[in-house]
């Protein structure tokens, strides 16, 4: 009896998807800050409201990668680059008119209104 011969197929690799069928959440934030600036001022003003300084800062880092990254950002402010992106780190601690620079870059500005009263 003959031995049952083994042929031999090329197996082509299945092709790799270019992009993933997910994002991080961090890119699913950008974005949305991208698409919605209403939305991104929202989100701020939350963050402003009930959030402390280090969670102030990954908000504004957040914002500034939606409005351009931190080189864009840091040209249109005329603020250093490297500076700028050590402030926008979780142990930043901008000065006002850093912030005031840096919101105005992303079209928005800072604002002062009164808490709401607790009724008697």
């Amino acid at each position: 009896m003959k031995a049952a011969t083994l042929k031999s197929k090329s197996v082509r690799p299945k092709t790799v998807r270019k992009s993933l069928p997910w994002r991080s959440h961090d890119e699913a934030t950008i974005e949305s800050f991208r698409k919605d600036p209403r939305f991104a001022a929202a989100y701020l003003n939350d963050v402003l409201a009930d959030g402390d300084q280090e969670e102030l800062m990954v908000a504004l880092r957040y914002i500034a990668e939606a409005f351009g990254g931190v080189p864009k950002l840091a040209e249109d402010t005329e603020l250093n680059a490297t500076t700028l992106s050590r402030t926008l780190s979780p142990a930043g601690n901008p000065e006002l008119r850093s912030i005031t620079a840096l919101l105005r870059a992303m079209g928005m500005r800072l604002a002062v209104e009164p808490l709401a009263k607790n009724p008697s």
